[in-house]
């Protein structure tokens, strides 16, 4: 099925047509108005609303859309709640007294972990491939740039629409390449909410799962200054290549981390 089948762009209020009717045009998707998810031809719906850009699966038990907000819900009850300097993600990047590394996040997906280092200070880019998740992460951070209250961790993040592993191969050697590679293949979560299994869903549809990740480590330790940390579930094997040089784990996963240098 193609992705114009499994996709449409949708607006219920006449307020939203442009928008809709902009991204139906750059991304090649059908436009509705006004859809009844129970009887939708489409798998999943881009849905221009009041509250933001969301993604929504269809069907009569469609659980509810996914979108970027790093304002309310999980990630305001991380940014207030969730330990600082001394979360495990935290350690595994290097972040330390005196010492908050340039990190690029080249599996960026809805952002989660990129808010959080760049909450901690850490200047953060986040790569994305799919169009559709950058539509999602760059309305997240237009909403969050709004709000007094993240709009400074929002500006230590920047998004760049690119193939990570081709924009890895031009970091190289670079003066100002990134202190550290983040990367967070796709990989079936062992968390049993319903909120990770409708995005895993959603995400797999779109992006089917990461079997270059090789690749992508490959690349990520020949651009990275000082590291590579690579996010996998706690009992899963490492990604084939060199061995990783330490490992941080958590309850369901842990960081492989590839030193290269250190970090000052």
């Amino acid at each position: 099925m193609t992705e114009s089948a499994r996709l449409a762009v949708e607006y219920a209020h006449p307020e939203h047509l442009f928008r809709a009717r902009e991204l139906s045009e750059q991304l090649g998707l059908d436009l509705l108005c006004g859809a009844d998810l129970g009887r939708c031809d489409y798998e999943s719906l881009l849905r221009v609303t009041a509250q933001g850009l969301q993604l929504q699966p269809t069907g009569r038990k469609a659980p509810g859309p996914v979108w970027v907000d790093f304002v309310g819900g999980a990630v305001a009850h991380r940014r207030l709640h969730g330990g600082g300097s001394g979360q495990l993600i935290a350690k595994a990047v290097g972040v330390r007294q005196g010492v908050r590394p340039r990190v690029a996040d080249v599996t960026a997906g809805l952002g989660r972990d990129s808010f959080v280092l760049a909450s901690l200070g850490c200047e953060v880019q986040l790569i994305e491939r799919v169009p559709v998740i950058q539509l999602l992460l760059a309305d997240g951070l237009c909403r969050a740039g709004q709000d007094l209250e993240v709009a400074d961790i929002v500006a230590r993040m920047q998004l760049i629409e690119a193939d990570s592993i081709a924009w890895l191969a031009e970091q190289a050697g670079r003066e100002d390449r990134p202190q550290v590679v983040y990367v967070d293949p796709m990989f079936p979560h062992s968390d049993k909410s319903a909120l990770v299994k409708k995005e895993m869903r959603l995400f797999r549809d779109l992006v089917g799962d990461d079997a270059d990740a090789g690749l992508l480590l490959e690349a990520a330790l020949a651009a990275a200054a000082n590291r590579v940390v690579v996010k996998r579930p706690r009992k899963a094997p490492v990604i084939p290549g060199p061995a990783p040089s330490v490992q941080l784990a958590g309850k369901s996963s842990r960081y492989d981390i590839y030193a290269l240098k250190k970090l000052a």
